[in-house]
């Protein structure tokens, strides 16, 4: 049985294929190159099927993500209740309501040329719930789920039940608390992330990552704009935001009265911290960038601790040992350490792509397990879902490019990468198929010594060319995990797999990796095991053997403002655009000292210096 799930049409399109329980999905982004690209996902849904070797009318079923005409009805509620501030909002939603969103079910006969019967429509939430639930390993757990909005839920908490082919549970998803537009953790933490000077739906994870860089003492402040229970339920005091009734706007007038002027996107985040060494720079620039760390110290603590009462209570209620949560809040992976260590759950798993993309997934198998009856089959082990490319065909594109390169056997290519990442070259790696979700996981990303102070620096500034507080992953063997971080269990953490929780690192260590060591003390882990990915945690293994430091720096590979590469041609665009020294394309291994000059990205040849 084959069934697609589609999420498209707000941010981060993707598709999914559960193909008899197990499953190929991709974000539309790594196809198109266009961050967060929302458009219809054809380019996805095309590898979905490729993957699956079937036509679109094979199909048995096509699940949309969530029910269009709810979300229209809550936005019709919205902005008409807010006129006449809501003009732009109201003439700005009909045009692309009834151009397109509205008439989904149409669009997707059309696209997809499959009969109108196959066509189903699952509840946003519910889609949520079930892209983490059903790839759990467990046969019960209490759910919670929490984003900017769906059609009219912003957060809801439940329980949820799976049959494993023992007849001893139905596959069931029961959310029976909700908190509803235009109360929103996750449209709160937007507001900030707006006036932090950072992109909506992109910047969140920009604020987490400029936080450490501060001292919440302005939590008071924050406060302000939210009422918390004790159970976690909440009230925003909307005097203070205009996301209900702007799509310029996410906060209003009184909002920057409360906390000042608004960061400049374009401005350069200087702080005491940021540059130590910098006494040049005026001291009211440092001191207004503290200001603005603070501000994100003070918003990440009350997300932290609204999330952590809502586990509590939900532990409370339930009783069960096992949470599973999704949702674009749920990639806080600060708040999801700190369930992991101070929270009452056992076990707690997140959805890798826990945002709008993995609603795609969760619709697919929402109607698989639930609708249908299907019993579970998998756990989700790896994220490892994307398209992969042979040797023949990176031989192919390395030679019409003319490109000097080698062919090595894993251990000899791993002999020569060590000795690149001892001597601070940073590279590029490129293999298998492509990882579902945000984070790099090891088949598409940016390498280098974590021993190194200097890394940070230079994998920022002239890799990445973005903010220099940004922080990358240790990379770490999962039996070693626990001699560098400070969470209990992390050789049976999924969340930690995935990259997905902080962990404090143990102080001895701090010094060891320091440049995968953020500022406080903390960092936010991957670990690998040899059957998830054995090429990557052999080249680990070799640079612990050689350094006696079973870690490696990983961030993504992609330059600022664009998604993860998905080709070969995508990954050496990306290497001949910025400092990697290294790029390596599943056995093959290019060298920018061996190329004979600078490359033009635009694929011109080569060009004299």
């Amino acid at each position: 049985m084959y069934i697609l799930g589609i999420s498209c049409f707000y941010h981060d399109a993707a598709a999914a294929l559960v193909a008899d329980g197990r499953i190929a999905a991709a974000e539309e982004e790594r196809f198109t190159r266009v961050k967060g690209d929302a458009s219809f996902p054809q380019h996805a849904i095309d590898f979905c099927l490729r993957a699956a070797g079937i036509p679109a009318q094979a199909l048995d079923y096509v699940v949309f993500y969530e029910k269009p005409l709810l979300k229209f009805e809550r936005i019709l509620y919205s902005t008409l209740s807010t006129v006449p501030r809501s003009a732009g909002l109201f003439r700005e939603a009909m045009i692309t309501w009834f151009s397109e969103k509205l008439w989904m079910k149409s669009l997707l006969v059309k696209r997809l040329n499959v009969p109108a019967d196959r066509v189903l429509f699952a509840d946003h939430h519910i889609s949520h719930a079930a892209s983490a639930f059903f790839c759990s390993p467990y046969a019960e757990a209490a759910i919670l789920t929490l984003d900017g909005v769906g059609e009219w839920t912003t957060t809801a908490t439940g329980y949820a039940t799976a049959d494993w082919g023992d007849g001893k549970r139905r596959n069931q998803i029961t959310l029976d608390r909700e908190i509803r537009f235009p109360h929103s953790l996750g449209l709160l933490y937007s507001a900030f992330t707006a006036w932090l000077g950072f992109q909506v739906n992109n910047g969140e994870y920009k604020v987490m990552g400029m936080a450490p860089y501060g001292t919440p003492r302005y939590i008071d402040k924050v406060r302000k704009l939210i009422d918390v229970a004790e159970d976690g339920s909440f009230h925003l005091d909307m005097r203070y935001f205009s996301f209900h009734h702007s799509t310029q706007h996410t906060f209003n007038q009184r909002f920057v009265e409360l906390f000042g002027p608004p960061r400049p996107p374009k401005s350069e985040f200087i702080t005491e911290l940021t540059h130590p060494h910098a006494p040049h720079i005026d001291r009211k620039i440092k001191e207004q960038n503290q200001y603005y760390a603070d501000i994100a110290a003070s918003i990440q603590r009350v997300t932290e601790e609204t999330i952590l009462a809502m586990v509590r209570d939900l532990h409370r209620r339930t009783g069960a040992e096992n949470l599973c949560m999704a949702g674009g809040v749920a990639l806080n992976s600060v708040a999801n350490g700190r369930i992991v260590r101070e929270g009452p759950f056992k076990q707690v798993w997140v959805q890798p792509a826990a945002g709008d993309s993995g609603g795609a997934l969760g619709a697919a198998l929402y109607a698989y397990h639930v609708l249908l009856g299907k019993p579970r089959v998998d756990t989700m082990e790896h994220a490892y879902w994307g398209p992969a490319y042979s040797p023949a065909e990176i031989a192919q594109f390395l030679d019409e490019m003319g490109l000097p390169y080698v062919e090595l056997p894993d251990d000899r290519l791993f002999d020569r990468l060590v000795d690149d990442l001892t001597k601070s070259r940073v590279i590029g790696w490129f293999q298998g198929r492509f990882e579902w979700g945000p984070r790099a996981l090891g088949n598409r990303s940016i390498l280098a010594d974590p021993r190194s102070e200097a890394m940070k620096e230079i994998v920022n500034s002239k890799i990445k060319f973005r903010e220099p507080f940004r922080p990358f992953a240790p990379a770490v063997l999962e039996e070693c995990a626990g001699d560098y971080f400070a969470t209990p269990g992390l050789d049976e953490n999924y969340l930690a797999r995935y990259m997905l929780l902080v962990s404090p690192v143990h102080e001895p260590k701090q010094s060891v990796i320091p440049a995968t060591t953020h500022v406080g003390g903390t960092g936010r882990l991957q670990t690998v095991r040899s059957c998830w990915n054995p090429r990557y945690y052999g080249l680990i293994e070799a640079f612990g053997k050689a350094t006696g430091v079973p870690v490696i720096l990983n961030t993504s590979f992609n330059l600022r403002g664009e998604p993860i590469v998905n080709t070969p041609q995508n990954a050496f665009r990306t290497f001949v655009g910025s400092d990697i020294d290294v790029l390596v394309l599943e056995n093959f291994m290019v060298r920018k000292e061996e190329m004979g000059g600078r490359w033009d990205p635009a694929y011109k040849g080569a060009v004299g210096e």
